[in-house]
């Protein structure tokens, strides 16, 4: 990314710890990089510190990284514009957790409600082991979201900004050797060999990809502008059902993963696709003309 942004002729500076927007540091716009940082919301406060201190900064508003975040805020949103999701319960730290809310079903997911790449998820298949998930989320200082699992794949729908209008890049498909099995925080993030489990591919299903551009347009509204992201949905291309799961506001635009593989797909280079990106957002802040 240094590079890429360097070859811009952009006079950078590079930091990797947060205070340094504590107070406002000598620079026209922050490009976020650091979301994850190891405490709870932690995605919300690079945003906030640029609103602080009045400096322009790439991706969405602070509340609207927080509602994309929170996977429960998501789904509701996802529901509201009519956009199918499953059935799901929140259990917030701290608060009673009552059994009764869960959905039914035979197989269950418990997961940390803002966690990304499937960090802290669990497999459960009945109320002792839902509860027991529930608390081990719990003791990782997250609240739990609880859904039923859902064989197929996961769709993944790049979104970009050109010319002040969200535009859906070539989407991708995690396709599942075995569509019943749960992937792994070590699998998404490349620390163990998953090549026999599934494989990233381009989603060449032209009608069911046209249902997910629709739903998908759909629910963005919720959270311009937002300069880029990725939504997700879960794809079983035996029965033709597509369910809402997430999206990624900031997410990775390394050119080995989805924003990379998508870029290749529509004939541009890593640094063609990172140059649009932050050109639509600095023209939005007025700074580009």
């Amino acid at each position: 990314m240094r590079q890429v942004l360097e070859g811009l002729d952009l006079n950078l500076t590079i930091a990797d710890r947060f205070e340094v927007l504590f107070d406002n540091p000598e620079c026209d716009f922050v490009f976020p990089l650091l979301n994850r940082a190891g405490f709870f919301n932690s995605e919300m406060l690079c945003p906030l510190l640029c609103e602080r201190a009045g400096l322009p900064y790439l991706g969405a508003s602070p509340i609207l990284r927080g509602l994309s975040d929170d996977k429960h805020l998501a789904k509701r949103a996802a529901r509201d514009a009519d956009v199918p999701t499953a059935p799901w319960a929140i259990y917030r730290r701290g608060a009673p957790i009552d059994m009764e809310l869960c959905p039914t079903g035979t197989r269950f997911v418990v997961k940390p409600n803002n966690s990304s790449a499937s960090w802290g998820v669990h497999d459960a298949t009945d109320r002792a082991s839902i509860l027991a998930a529930i608390e081990a989320v719990h003791a990782l200082g997250h609240d739990a979201l609880v859904e039923p699992f859902i064989d197929g794949s996961d769709v993944e729908v790049p979104v970009v900004t050109i010319g002040g209008q969200p535009v859906i890049m070539p989407m991708l498909i995690f396709r599942q050797a075995d569509p019943s099995h749960l992937r792994t925080y070590y699998e998404k993030r490349d620390l163990v060999d998953r090549s026999q489990k599934y494989s990233l591919d381009p989603f060449e299903n032209t009608e069911m990809a046209g249902r997910i551009a629709d739903l998908t347009r759909r629910v963005w509204d919720e959270y311009r502008p937002f300069d880029y992201g990725r939504f997700e949905f879960r794809v079983n291309e035996e029965t033709g059902e597509v369910t809402f799961l997430e999206l990624n506001l900031n997410c990775n635009l390394w050119s080995q993963k989805v924003f990379g593989r998508t870029a290749q797909l529509a004939g541009w280079t890593q640094e063609q696709l990172i140059e649009t990106i932050l050109a639509e957002s600095l023209t939005r802040h007025g700074l580009l003309i």
